[in-house]
């Protein structure tokens, strides 16, 4: 079966500058502007926001 088109994956990079990413999927009926969640980043050891890349 092929993925859906509706659900796809993306990558969250940090906004701490360290390249550090985290892949997730969304869904762009429900979010269609760029996503933004507050993770957890192992190379600066603390909680930063992460930014939708395209």
């Amino acid at each position: 079966m092929a993925r859906s088109v509706l659900r796809p994956v993306i990558k969250l990079r940090s906004t701490a500058g360290t390249g550090f990413t985290y892949v997730s999927r969304k869904n762009r009926r429900d979010h269609p502007d760029r996503l933004t969640l507050k993770k957890y980043d192992p190379i600066v050891r603390r909680h930063v926001v992460f930014r939708e890349e395209r």
